[in-house]
C-alpha cells in the first residue's frame, strides 16, 4: 500500500508536468502534442505587424525611478510600413525601454500603428535569419506548401532559424505534415534523434517525422531509443513511441505493451507517454493498428491503479463497453480508492447511459440499460462521489 501511495504521488506530479507538455485534442491536434509549448513562429509575428524593419543597435540608457530607459536603433532595411509612415533607411527609432546590445547588432523591429507606433520587444537577428524570415512563404499559402520551405531549416546552425523552423512544424496540424512523408530527411532525422546535441524539446517531433518516413532499417534504432533506461521524465518519448507504432503497427504495439505497460518497474512517465501515443495512433494512425487492438492495449492499464482513471476515460471516449462489469468490481477496491478513479468510473457509466448520439454512434439499448442500473447502484452506495462527478460532467 505504501508503494502505491508513492506511485500516486509521483503520478500526480508527472501528470501535472506531462499535462503541461502534452495536450491532445481530437478536434485540434497539432503535429507535435509531445512538444512543450511551441512558440509563435516569426512569420506569424511578422504577418501581424503593421511596421517591420531591420535595424541596428545604436545606444541605450537604463531607466531610473524618475525616467524610463530608452534604446536607439537605426533602420537598415524596410519590410513594411503603413501608408502614412515615413520610415526609410537611416531613420533612427527610439523605443522607450532599455534593451542592452552591441553597436551594429541587428534587430527585427515589429510594431503596430496607433497615435504612435507601438513597438514590440526587438528580436535579435543575423543577416541569415532576417533573410530566412522575410523570404518565408506567407500565411495565406497552404500549410503543406509552407512547410516545404521550413523543412530545409530544421537544425540549422543559426539557432533563431532552427527554433523557428521547429515552431512552424510543432504548430502545424498533423494532417498537413503527412503529405511530406516522401520529402522528409530520414537519415538526418535518425542522426538528430541519436545526437546528444539535439535540443530535447525537439525529439518528440523528430520521432513523429521518423514514423512517417522511416523504413525497416530504422526500427531497431527506434526500439533501442525507446527502451533506454529512464528514471526521470524524458521529453519527447511519446512522439518517438508514436512514430515507432506508425512504422511497426500491431507487432510494435505488442513490444510496447511488454516494455511500458506490463513491466512494473518502468517509470510512470514512460507508461504515461506510451498511453498518450495510443491516443495519437487512435486519431492519426491511419488504421495501421485496428481500433479493437488499441482498446485491448488500453485495457491493460486498468491493472495499474495509478493510471486507471486515465485509462477509463480513454476507454469511454473509445466506446469500449466491454469492461463495464470489471470497472464495477474495481470500484472501491483498496488499490482503487483514489477519488479520481471512482469519478472516472462514474463518468464512464454516464457516457454509456446517454445512449446513441445524433450521429448514430454510441452504445446499444442493452448497454445503456446496464449502465443506468450500475449508476443507480453507485448513487445508493456512494451518493457524494456520484454527485461530485455529475457536477462537472
Amino acid at each position: 500500500m505504501h508503494a502505491l501511495k508513492q506511485k500516486l504521488v509521483l503520478r500526480s506530479f508527472s501528470v501535472l508536468v506531462c499535462g503541461l507538455l502534452v495536450i491532445i485534442s481530437a478536434q485540434n491536434l497539432r503535429a507535435c502534442p509531445f512538444c512543450p509549448g511551441p512558440s509563435k513562429p516569426l512569420t506569424e509575428q511578422l504577418s501581424q505587424a503593421d511596421v517591420a524593419v531591420l535595424a541596428s543597435w545604436v545606444e541605450a540608457e537604463e531607466g531610473t525611478l524618475e525616467q524610463s530607459g530608452k534604446t536607439v536603433f537605426e533602420i537598415k532595411e524596410l519590410v513594411r510600413q503603413p501608408q502614412n509612415a515615413n520610415f526609410k533607411a537611416g531613420t533612427r527609432v527610439t523605443i522607450q525601454r532599455h534593451y542592452p546590445g552591441k553597436t551594429g547588432a541587428l534587430f527585427l523591429l515589429l510594431g503596430s500603428r496607433g497615435a504612435q507606433i507601438k513597438w514590440d520587444d526587438p528580436i535579435e537577428v543575423t543577416e541569415a535569419s532576417f533573410r530566412y524570415i522575410t523570404q518565408a512563404p506567407g500565411l495565406e499559402q497552404a500549410t503543406t506548401q509552407r512547410l516545404k520551405y521550413f523543412l530545409k531549416f530544421l537544425e540549422h546552425p543559426d539557432q533563431t532559424i532552427a527554433n523557428d523552423a521547429f515552431a512552424e512544424f510543432a504548430n502545424a496540424p498533423f494532417e498537413h505534415i503527412t503529405p511530406l512523408a516522401q520529402e522528409l530527411p530520414r537519415e538526418k532525422l535518425q542522426s538528430w534523434l541519436a545526437s546528444s546535441k539535439t535540443p530535447v524539446p525537439r525529439l518528440g517531433l523528430y520521432g513523429l517525422l521518423m514514423g512517417l518516413c522511416g523504413q525497416e532499417s530504422e526500427i531497431a534504432f527506434m526500439e533501442q531509443k525507446i527502451n533506454e533506461p529512464a528514471e526521470e521524465l524524458r521529453l519527447g518519448i511519446g512522439g518517438l513511441i508514436s512514430g515507432y507504432l506508425m512504422l511497426t503497427g500491431a507487432e510494435g504495439l505488442t513490444k510496447i505493451e511488454q516494455s511500458k505497460f506490463r513491466a512494473k518497474e518502468v517509470a510512470f512517465s514512460e507508461t504515461y507517454a506510451a498511453m498518450q501515443a495510443l491516443s495519437f495512433i487512435w486519431t492519426f494512425g491511419n488504421h495501421n493498428i485496428k481500433k479493437d487492438r488499441l482498446r485491448a492495449s488500453m485495457r491493460l492499464l486498468l491493472d495499474r491503479p495509478e493510471l486507471a482513471d486515465l485509462a477509463v476515460a480513454n476507454l469511454a471516449r473509445w466506446e469500449d463497453w466491454s469492461v463495464m462489469d470489471r470497472l464495477m468490481e474495481l470500484y472501491g477496491q483498496e488499490d482503487y480508492q483514489n477519488r479520481s478513479v471512482k469519478k472516472a468510473i462514474i463518468r464512464y457509466l454516464m457516457v454509456a447511459a446517454k445512449g446513441k448520439q445524433q450521429s448514430g454512434e454510441g452504445p446499444d439499448a442493452a448497454t445503456v440499460e446496464k449502465a443506468r442500473q450500475r449508476l443507480d447502484k453507485l448513487r445508493n452506495e456512494d451518493p457524494a462521489t456520484v454527485k461530485s462527478a455529475e457536477r462537472f460532467f
